[in-house]
């Protein structure tokens, strides 16, 4: 039997994921405007460089916080087996009694 604390645990690391994911979200806004405004004022330079890498570099890590979630979130997302006998069968059976 698993430990209890091992749920409790699995549910702070999803609630930090999302926390995390959406600070990433906000670096990417602020990177993508940074990049937009660097490349307008001065197209090439070493600042516009350096809001580009700093934009793949978040993009890439929201991404890989979204596949994680993801992932973690698949095996929670099945359904309990429903083994209950189907109505019809069972109106059927009580019929015959």
């Amino acid at each position: 039997m698993a430990p209890k604390t091992e749920g409790i645990q699995f549910l702070r690391a999803v609630r930090q994921l999302h926390r995390v994911r959406s600070f990433y979200i906000a670096g990417v806004l602020l990177w993508a405007g940074s990049t937009v405004w660097a490349g307008w004022r001065a197209p090439g330079s070493r600042q516009m460089w350096v809001s580009v890498l700093l934009l793949a570099v978040f993009t890439a890590l929201l991404a890989a916080a979204g596949l994680f979630l993801r992932s973690l979130r698949a095996p929670a997302a099945r359904r309990p087996a429903h083994h209950a006998a189907p109505r019809k069968a069972a109106d059927t059976r009580h019929a015959h009694a």
